[in-house]
This record gives structure tokens, sequence and C-alpha cells, in this order.
């Protein structure tokens, strides 16, 4: 193993991602599983209050069943061909490319909830544009077509993307309407009041079937001291990320951490205080991560962060970037805590098994533990070869714990904590 960065060394952090506890404890309580940490959302007019992991982890289970249900109206489209013509194949062919684009970068992409919705609005806008050139606004049937995106929304988007898509939809649903055929509109109001009325109705369903779902899952797979995923989510999302690392062949690091000392905190200052350190360093934690990168409360004062996409030296200074904004959160009274760290990740090409990358990066943080805490100690990516001066130095280092061990052998040696 290797000791990274010079554990002394300080650099500044943006005040904005980072939450004194005092604060934090207002802003989370113990009970608000569902509050976000700064950074974890985007502050703007329209995704203000859109959960990004949420979403990108029910766009993920959600991109199958659009691709079914886009098949099922491709084999509609072609078994209509002869009598509707083989040109309406077109907007088919169009509405998959949305997909594919969509399921490919979203997840990459640093604000995912714009190319989300964008992919929404664009299904939406193909299926009315198909709609108006089958001069289907003299059927009701037909018009009923534009509410099927709307099914999804609720899933994805509480807020105002919501009310603005269902707009959007109400809109089209109109322009289709009175511009394709205004006059059998005007003698049937049904042919647009009944679509209206079912996307509405659509809406307000999916809505309170996802506020329950949201409920009930979050109890599950929420940890409630600190909103942090649990170990729960843990293993279901690793099962995920090694099919897909199957499939795109990227690295994925996995980052080991724990606070030092912990249990003075508690035996000094009681648990109480030691709860809300526990949550005024997750909301640190998830402050410097991306939007795709996950952080779980993996039991007692330790944390599992997956960093999809990194190789080892990514994951390395991500997990660095970790111990110093720990470092630097004030708790009070001139008092401060200090984060151990362990590194691995897969390499590029290979595949990903978490219980290997976790195992090295474990060690690594053992390794960190014993180096005397507060740093960052990585473990060879999976598939490489160690560099020889990096067992070199644990072998070194293991002779000064042999030593130091033999010094102290009438007191016992102290657990690491």
């Amino acid at each position: 193993m290797k000791a990274q960065a010079n554990p002394d060394g300080q650099q500044t952090v943006d005040r904005h991602d980072v939450v004194h506890p005092r604060e934090h404890m207002l802003a989370w309580g113990h009970t608000a599983a569902t509050t976000e940490a700064p950074g974890s959302r985007r502050r703007d007019w329209l995704f203000g209050d859109v959960d990004r992991q949420r979403l990108l982890d029910m766009d993920h289970r959600l991109v199958s069943v659009i691709r079914q249900t886009m098949a099922l109206i491709f084999v509609g489209l072609l078994i209509a061909a002869p009598w509707i013509g083989f040109w309406e194949l077109a907007p088919a062919f169009a509405a998959a490319l949305v997909i594919a684009v969509s399921t490919r970068f979203s997840r990459r992409a640093v604000h995912p909830e714009r190319m989300i919705f964008g992919a929404w609005l664009s299904l939406e806008v193909i299926i009315a544009a198909s709609v108006a050139l089958l001069g289907g606004g003299a059927s009701l049937a037909a018009l009923s077509w534009i509410a099927i995106p709307v099914v999804t929304l609720p899933a994805r988007f509480p807020g105002r993307p919501l009310k603005v898509g269902v707009l959007v939809a109400l809109g089209l649903l109109a322009g289709v309407a009175f511009g394709t055929s205004w006059h059998a509109v005007i003698a049937d109001p049904v042919l647009v009041g009944a679509p209206a009325f079912l996307i509405v109705a659509v809406t307000l369903l999916s809505t309170a079937l996802m506020r329950s779902e949201i409920e009930h899952r979050d109890r599950c797979v929420i940890d409630p001291l600190t909103g942090l995923l649990n170990r729960g989510a843990l293993e279901s999302r690793t099962e995920e990320l090694e099919q897909q690392a199957e499939i795109t062949g990227d690295p994925i690091g996995v980052i080991v951490a724990d606070l030092d000392h912990f249990k003075d905190i508690n035996d000094t200052r009681g648990h109480t205080t030691g709860d809300e350190v526990l949550a005024a360093v997750a909301a640190t934690i998830r402050a410097q991560l991306r939007a795709f990168d996950l952080v779980y409360r993996f039991g007692g004062e330790e944390f599992v962060v997956l960093v999809p996409g990194a190789g080892l030296s990514e994951t390395e200074k991500l997990a660095e970037n970790l111990r110093r904004a720990v470092s630097t959160m004030d708790l009070g009274a001139g008092q401060h805590v200090t984060l151990s760290c362990g590194a691995s990740a897969s390499t590029r090409g290979g595949a990903f098994n978490y219980r290997d990358v976790f195992a090295a990066a474990d060690a690594a943080l053992y390794e960190a533990k014993r180096g005397g805490r507060d740093r960052v100690y990585v473990g060879a990516g999976i598939g490489r070869r160690p560099h020889p001066l990096l067992a070199f130095e644990v072998a070194a280092g293991d002779v000064v714990a042999a030593a130091t061990a033999a010094e102290r052998a009438p007191q016992g040696t102290p657990a690491l904590s």
C-alpha cells in the first residue's frame, strides 16, 4: 500500500460545500431521510427540487419498459403500414434514437436531469407529430396516444418539471386537435376533453403511487440518522454495476472510509454528539461527489463510496478530497474529526467484481489506520500487479509495526478505531 498526499497539508474548501454540524441538524434532524445535502440538487428554477440520485435510478429502471413500449408501437405501425404508409415508421425510429442517446449519456452528463427531461419532451413531440401527420385530430384513439409519455413523468420528476410536462402535453394535444381537425373538435369537444382528462388523471394517480413507493422504499434503503443509502441498497447497486461493467468495460472505484477515534467522541461527548457528527460528516461527503457517485453508510462510522467510471488514480484523488473536506469541518469549540480512507478500483476493460475491489480498499483502509490515520492509502487496481515500491513500503511498515508491538507487549496492542 502507498500513503498519498501529506496528511498535514490543508486545502481550502468552498464554504457552500461544507455543512456546519449545527446547521446540518436544523436542516436534517434525525428523521428527515430524504433531505438533500448541498450540491446534490441543481439550484435552478425548473429542476431545483429534483433528487438526481433517485432520478437516475428511476430512469435506469424505466429504460427497459420504455423500450418495450416503443417496440409495441413499432410493431403496431408496421402492421398498419399498408393502410397508413410505411413513412409513419420514421417517427418510431426517431424515438428509438432519442431513447438510445439519453440512456447512453445521461448517467455521465453534468446535468442529467436536463438530458432526461429533454428526451421526455422529444418523445412527447414525436408522438404528437405522428398523430398530426395521420390527421388524428378527429380520432379520439389517436389523440389519446399523447398521454402515453405522461405515465413515466411522475416517476422521474416532482414539482415544476412535472407541471411543465403536463402543460406541454395538454398544449400539444390542443395544437394537434385544432390544427388538424378544428371543425371536428368544435362539433365534438369530447375529442379533446377525454384525452385531456386522461392526461390529468394519469398524472394524479401516478404521482400518488410514486409518493407511496418512495416512502416505503426510503424506509428500506435509507439510513434514518445520516440520510445516506444503507448496506442493503449497496448490495443491489453493486450487482447493477457488475452487469454494467461487463457491457461498457469502464472501471469502477470503491472507497472505504472510517472516522478516526470515533469511539472517543461517543465516550467523552455523548452519543447524541456522536450522532450529530456522523450526520454532518455524511453531508460533507455527499457534497464532494458527482451526481452519479453514491455513498453508503456501511455500519457504525464507516462509509463506502462507489465511483462509476473512475480508475485507481481518480478514485484516490476523490478519497483525498473527502479526507480534506472532513478534516476542515468545524465541530465547535475548536474540535475536529479526521477520516482515514482506503481506495481501489477495477481496471478498464476488465470485469468489476465488487467483493474483490472492496476487499482491496478495505485492506488499504486498515493500512491507513496502522500508518497513522487521517490519510489515504490505495490498493493496486484489481487485475494489476502492485508496483514493487508499494510492496517494499508495506514490508517496511510491517517491520516498524512489529518492533512497536514488541515494545508494548506487556500492555498489549490496542485495537484500531
